[in-house]
């Protein structure tokens, strides 16, 4: 089945075909990730980290991206802002308020001038690592080859991200995901010879976006689907269904309760592993989003779901 790019179709054949030994196998970390992500028949989950690992170092810092590489997970969640002198960094909010010892807008300020300030940590203190704003470049040469990106809060600032991942070599390796109707991405990638991966964002609850997911559904599959919700309904289950019977995979984020129907990763911290992301991995869901990383993959590893 085709994908809503083509050249992600051949992309993974190719992978299959020039990044293969003899036997067939994938033969990089790299490849065996790509190869795992374009197959919605897989049983093996992909484990996405939310702003890399925040709890240990400061979130979107180059540590928090290398420490979740160790762990072995396939996708580092990042963030990105534009300063002042239009260089993407790495930055959740607008601000730099909550995350580094200044204050005031990313883009009113140069990318010299945020080098002043220091990243804190979770705690809200400076980090005692001595940490700056990185740049996106910077967050993707770590990357490259190793782990799977997805830029947050990047479409609007696709063209810049996709010359620069094009520069790099990793376009293949980067997914954007949004909440944009199906022609105004398809006109968007048709302006590009290659194009990073893109995900739509889906709330199935959501009147609003009904019209917008039935578009999607009755097109080409898709690489895969977010799906968030506060409650369960009728309309969660049947859209993640649809999701799965399309050929598409199920993305789901335990980041906290209202994005999860309350399926969360501090609910699986104080419960147990089992009754959380058990629960949904039942659902369908082959990837998903999370802020305890080495706990899911323990997790997942123990059950024989991840390498």
């Amino acid at each position: 089945m085709k994908r809503i790019l083509s050249y992600m179709v051949l992309f993974a054949t190719m992978i299959v075909v020039v990044g293969c030994d003899n036997n067939g196998t994938p033969q990089n970390r790299i490849e065996r990730i790509l190869t795992n992500m374009h197959d919605a028949t897989t049983n093996q989950v992909m484990v996405i980290s939310h702003r890399g690992d925040w709890r240990n170092y400061p979130e979107n810092s180059i540590p928090a991206i290398e420490s979740v590489i160790a762990m072995g997970v396939d996708m580092v969640e990042i963030d990105i802002a534009l300063t002042k002198d239009s260089v993407l960094v790495l930055s959740h909010d607008r601000t730099i308020d909550r995350c580094t010892t200044g204050r005031g807008r990313v883009d009113e300020y140069t990318y010299e001038e945020l080098q002043k300030f220091y990243l804190k940590s979770a705690h809200g203190a400076r980090s005692s690592f001595d940490l700056k704003i990185p740049t996106l470049r910077e967050a993707l040469e770590v990357c490259k080859d190793k782990v799977m990106v997805n830029i947050d809060k990047g479409y609007d600032y696709y063209d810049m991200v996709l010359a620069l991942t094009e520069e790099l070599g990793v376009s293949n390796q980067v997914l954007i995901k949004g909440g944009k109707p199906l022609a105004v991405v398809k006109e968007k990638f048709a302006m590009h010879k290659n194009n990073m991966l893109y995900m739509p964002i889906v709330s199935p609850a959501n009147s609003g976006q009904k019209a917008m997911f039935e578009e999607y559904l009755a097109g080409e599959p898709q690489l895969a689907y977010e799906i968030c919700w506060g409650e369960m309904s009728p309309a969660v289950e049947s859209g993640m269904k649809r999701v799965l019977e399309s050929g598409s995979k199920l993305w789901v984020n335990t980041l906290w309760n209202s994005l999860c129907g309350g399926l969360s990763d501090d609910v699986a911290w104080a419960t147990s592993a089992e009754e959380v992301y058990g629960k949904v991995l039942e659902m369908g869901a082959t990837m998903i989003q999370t802020d305890r990383p080495e706990f899911l993959l323990e997790y997942l590893r123990e059950r024989g779901l991840h390498d």
